[in-house]
């Protein structure tokens, strides 16, 4: 069975959706079978795998609203064989109203993946950037929590009312949740800033934090704009051997 990853950070401009692709190449590098779930309405990781929504039919939004299309029905192929795409339009902006009315509404998403969960060796959801209920619906429905954390003063305000949320979560809608880990993003080594944040995260998740970072380059923010993950785009590059590293971290976390 799948282990279901929400990659989530209320704050945008993170790293989430770079993260969560190229992880995800990363995980078919090895061998895994993966789902990547766009779960924005900017539909950022569906163009960044390669996806336009305007040739799709129905997406993420179809699949919350009860209704007959199921994220069987959604899910796409992409240019790597063993990674699938159920991909968003921006018709899911909606979706949290909607859902309002909804019976057991936080369990939308989760419902959805119990019928494909075999399927998949990891199952990775690319989170909005707030703790909405399009969030809450993910953390519902996953294993565990992975946290970019952009490695700047203004990344870490707001990691309390997240670690809240997720506390919330546990309690509430799904005791089993887990953080697997808080990574840091757009790192750049000349910049004392950049240790000093690393140092602060300890206070949010102790032993928690990946030995990976992930650096600033131009051929990361190059990649998706071609629809290609940094392992399609350039695999011999600084960014794509850190996803490479933060992948084998994750696979022996699970080991």
């Amino acid at each position: 069975m799948a282990k279901v990853i929400s990659i989530v950070n209320q704050k945008g401009g993170v790293g989430k959706t770079t993260t969560t692709i190229n992880l995800a190449a990363y995980l078919t590098y090895f061998g895994k079978k993966v789902l990547v779930v766009d779960f924005d309405s900017q539909g950022n990781a569906s163009s960044g795998l390669g996806v336009n929504y305007r040739d799709l039919d129905s997406g993420m939004y179809e699949v919350l609203i009860p209704g007959p299309i199921t994220i069987k029905h959604v899910i796409v192929s992409t240019s790597l064989e063993n990674l699938h795409l159920a991909p968003a339009t921006p018709d899911l902006a909606g979706a949290s109203v909607d859902l309002v009315s909804v019976d057991e509404r936080e369990f939308q998403l989760l419902n959805n993946l119990k019928a494909i969960q075999d399927y998949y060796d990891f199952i990775l959801i690319d989170c909005p950037p707030s703790l909405g209920l399009l969030t809450i619906n993910a953390l519902t429905a996953s294993d565990d929590i992975l946290i970019p954390v952009q490695s700047e003063y203004y990344a870490l305000e707001g990691l309390g009312q997240l670690v809240s949320t997720i506390g919330l979560i546990q309690d509430n809608l799904n005791s089993k949740l887990n953080i697997l880990g808080a990574v840091l993003t757009m790192y750049d080594k000349r910049n004392r800033l950049s240790e000093e944040v690393f140092n602060e995260l300890y206070r949010y998740f102790p032993n928690r934090i990946f030995r990976t970072v992930i650096p600033r380059t131009v051929r990361l923010a190059e990649a998706p704009s071609h629809g290609k993950t940094i392992l399609e785009y350039d695999p011999s590059s600084t960014g794509a051997k850190a996803y490479e590293r933060l992948a084998r971290e994750i696979l022996d976390s699970y080991n």
